[in-house]
């Protein structure tokens, strides 16, 4: 997606600029996606930028239908939940329950609403470096950087060597943060401390590496 058509969406959308700007950072989202690819077959996807708050002419998708609001998709969101939300009533520790309904609403771009319920389950879990991975995701793309780095060091401080959360700590130290030595530092770590790491996972950590320490020559 173009510069543009990002600035376009949040005029749309009418997002502040500080939330707006963590989805614009395609190269972050690029970046998150190749951190994920680090739990294997397991990983969720990673959203796209949500589209844009509904106008009199939505534009067309691949199969010419309307592609959908953000409203939309929070109502498919809603949707879907019903079965899982009810089940909570009874079970409301049920932390397999949580992150069901978090993973709907990440997937369908409801970030905040996905950072509560993975929130809960980390009350019932708060070890588990992977649900933490997904809720400072959620916050990041909701414009809370802050309190993504903060997710992202309190699970390595439970596994020192979780891959997912030292690429993405690094990410966001990097394009958020402005922080290019928090940021290699990280990425660092993630390579000393994970040797087990395939070939292609260590040449995408070591681009991005190049491309910041290249950035600051500039």
């Amino acid at each position: 997606m173009s510069s543009e058509a990002l600035q376009q969406a949040k005029a749309e959308s009418g997002w502040q600029a500080k939330h707006v700007y963590a989805m614009a950072v395609v190269c972050l989202l690029i970046g998150l996606a190749i951190g994920y690819l680090f739990r294997g077959s397991q990983s969720p996807a990673v959203p796209a930028p949500p589209v844009a708050k509904a106008q009199p002419s939505a534009p067309a998708g691949p199969t010419g239908a309307p592609m959908p609001t953000l409203d939309d998709m929070k109502q498919m969101a809603d949707k879907k939940a019903e079965p899982l939300l009810a089940k909570l009533k009874s079970d409301p520790n049920n932390s397999d329950l949580l992150i069901q309904v978090g993973n709907l609403y990440k997937a369908t771009h409801q970030f905040k609403e996905a950072a509560g319920y993975y929130a809960k389950a980390l009350q019932v879990k708060p070890k588990d470096v992977a649900i933490r991975t997904e809720l400072a995701s959620c916050l990041f793309y909701d414009g809370d950087a802050d309190g993504a780095i903060s997710q992202l060091q309190q699970g390595l401080h439970y596994d020192p060597k979780d891959a997912n959360s030292l690429f993405n700590l690094g990410m966001i130290k990097w394009q958020a943060k402005k922080d290019s030595q928090g940021a290699l530092d990280a990425w660092r770590e993630l390579l000393k401390s994970n040797p087990q790491l395939s070939a292609d996972r260590k040449a995408a950590v070591q681009k991005l590496m190049a491309d910041v320490q290249m950035k600051g020559k500039s």
